[in-house]
């Protein structure tokens, strides 16, 4: 079975000291994920370093976001090329989604997950045959 996709917010809430309950939550799928039971995607990684960089909660200086990136090495990545932002595109136009969640979505379904663990999306909401699960409610 293919592993579950892991949406940007549960990395930030595992590195976010001002939400305790969510950061436990999130550090135990992050774990997992460093166990290759999750993916991520290209995009993930890039969000999830710009909100270290400079969300005021988390925010760790450039040395300190290397280090934690590469904490994270090995949780597989799904990359973005032409075809995936093509899918991001019919995302948006059949879904009404933001472009970048479409991608999200993208990436998942390349990956072959059933799953996405994300707070942003619709929980319970299928896109392309991939569902969302809010990991926090």
């Amino acid at each position: 079975m293919a592993a579950d996709f892991l949406d940007t917010n549960v990395l930030v809430y595992a590195y976010d000291p001002s939400e305790p309950d969510k950061a436990k939550t999130a550090q135990a799928l992050v774990a997992r994920a460093v166990a290759r039971e999750f993916v991520i995607s290209a995009q993930v990684l890039a969000e999830f370093a710009t909100s270290l960089l400079h969300k005021v909660a988390v925010r760790r200086t450039a040395d300190d976001v290397k280090i934690v990136l590469d904490i994270l090495a090995p949780i597989p990545v799904i990359a973005s090329d032409r075809a995936l932002v093509r899918r991001a595109v019919e995302a948006r136009a059949q879904y009404g989604l933001h472009f970048y969640d479409g991608m999200i979505i993208a990436a998942a379904e390349r990956a072959g997950s059933e799953k996405i663990w994300s707070e942003d999306l619709n929980a319970d909401q299928k896109y392309f045959g991939v569902t969302v699960v809010n990991p926090f409610r």
